[in-house]
């Protein structure tokens, strides 16, 4: 199923005919389908990923959007009967079987050529210390509803992460905050938990010493992707406070400023490990860890920052060359 935002649906407008009667052109090559969308857009699809994508309910299952159909089973030299545009999309006729894909659909996965307005991505905003003066919040009431729900996602997906305000101070009020978006991943800390500088585990968060701009998990191989913290009580003491940095901002100063460097951290693998508690150890797979600035294979844009220095392990770089290059100061 196809969702498109107001102004994504607008877009898909410009690539179609001015009248609403009108219809893209449908003919067929050799491998090949393609569609005129207008006199100067066409886009083709070779015959065998249509009939891949069969979205019909034989082919993809219309609850569990599983594929039903054996990949597999499709003759590799497969050509359509027929092919012809209707209101709803292209219909295409293969022996014995009927497919629909809808327009905007097509549109949307187009690889021959991609269409860079068609691609949904998410608008990233990177910010600095100002960004305290008004930071992105939503209260407690309304992410319980659904319209609440959808701002808190657009606020951390925009932003990387946002204030709910008005929460119970309740560990219950706060594990079911965190139900809202999803089932809640367990880690050797427990799947979820209330904590304090007691040391009833073996990590530097459960003392009173300070932590410097770290992200967590970078002993998994696959980190936490979203946390949750709610400070319940702070009555008595000083201190406590969380610091926040924006690591796609700092990546894209050190990008602009010091490529050499961004390259560094975007190629050397980075070793981890958690080891605090004498009953167990964690370290990613492989060993060797993952670079502190990892990329979107398709885009090459940046998506993941993974850095935390008290948990890395010996640095042990295949070429010694690069040992110069990692401890250089900017």
């Amino acid at each position: 199923m196809l969702t498109l935002r107001p102004l994504f649906r607008h877009r898909l407008t410009r690539l179609l005919h001015s009248h609403s009667s009108d219809l893209p052109i449908v003919s067929l090559h050799e491998h090949k389908v393609a569609i005129g969308w207008n006199t100067q857009t066409l886009s083709k699809f070779h015959n065998i990923w249509l009939r891949d994508h069969c979205r019909c309910p034989s082919c993809f299952h219309p609850i569990t959007k599983q594929r039903l159909l054996n990949t597999f089973s499709i003759p590799p030299d497969i050509k359509p009967v027929s092919a012809r545009p209707v209101q709803d999309g292209l219909e295409v006729v293969w022996d014995g079987h009927t497919s629909l894909y809808p327009w905007s659909w097509l549109q949307t996965m187009s690889y021959d050529p991609k269409f860079p307005q068609m691609q949904q991505k998410s608008e990233k905003t990177l910010w600095g210390a100002k960004i305290h003066q008004r930071p992105p919040m939503v209260h407690y009431d309304q992410v319980m509803s659904d319209g609440g729900l959808y701002k808190w996602l657009t606020n951390i997906d925009q932003f990387g992460f946002c204030f709910v305000s008005g929460v119970p101070a309740t560990t219950e009020a706060t594990e079911e905050l965190s139900k809202r978006i999803g089932f809640i991943r367990e880690t050797q800390y427990g799947k979820f938990w209330d904590f304090t500088s007691d040391l009833a585990k073996g990590d530097t968060a459960y003392t009173t010493l300070a932590l410097g701009a770290h992200t967590d998990n970078t002993y998994f191989t696959d980190p936490c992707g979203l946390q949750l913290f709610h400070l319940l009580s702070h009555t008595e003491g000083s201190g406590g406070a969380t610091l926040l940095v924006d690591g796609f901002s700092v990546a894209a100063k050190l990008k602009q400023q010091h490529p050499d460097a961004y390259d560094v951290l975007s190629r050397l693998p980075v070793p981890a490990h958690a080891a605090g508690e004498a009953s167990s150890f964690y370290r990613p797979s492989p060993g060797c860890g993952y670079p502190v600035l990892q990329h979107d294979a398709n885009s090459g844009d940046l998506s993941t920052v993974r850095w935390n220095n008290d948990d890395r392990s010996v640095m042990s770089p295949s070429d010694p060359a690069i040992v110069d290059q990692w401890y250089v100061r900017h």
